[in-house]
């Protein structure tokens, strides 16, 4: 387990694509211990493998007080409601903006272990898993602003998590 870099914006790879992976095994399950050590390092909620450089379709969110989740190949299958959020991204540093997500959604793909799994959420939860889901189509939520007025620069003193 390592902590790794985490790239900004405007490094290319943020802008690819991620591949599917075909066999979750031992070194899937190394990234995914990785990424869960550099997201804890950073306290971010969540993290994608392009984050960090990886273009596999890799995902991990820990909300405050919460289990980790780990989904690999994740997609979103369902999605409902429609909210205006602030929002960040350890790979855009020092802005937040304002963009619209889904209130709930539901999303599905393989655990650490290569199973099948499905992960229903609302707010924050539903929140990250749309923002790491966009990193693996390389999309950021920059991409989401309605108007470049909706992002600002923040200062060090804000405690709100990074996702």
């Amino acid at each position: 387990m390592a902590v790794r870099p985490i790239i900004t914006h405007p490094n290319p790879l943020l802008r690819q694509k991620s591949k599917r992976i075909r066999n979750v095994d031992e070194s899937i399950q190394r990234l995914i211990d990785d990424m869960v050590d550099t997201m804890r390092q950073v306290q971010g909620v969540g993290l994608a493998a392009p984050q960090i450089g990886v273009l596999l379709r890799v995902i991990v969110i820990e909300l405050p007080g919460e289990e980790v989740s780990a989904l690999v190949n994740p997609e979103i299958v369902r999605r409902s409601g429609e909210r205006l959020v602030e929002e960040g991204c350890l790979c855009v540093p020092g802005y937040r903006g304002e963009i619209k997500r889904s209130e709930k959604v539901t999303a599905k793909g393989l655990d650490r272990q290569g199973k099948e799994i499905r992960i229903k959420g609302e707010g924050l939860l539903a929140q990250a898993l749309e923002h790491e889901t966009d990193h693996l189509r390389g999309v950021l939520y920059i991409d989401h602003l309605e108007s470049i007025d909706k992002l600002y620069r923040i200062g060090e003193e804000t405690e709100t998590p990074e996702i």
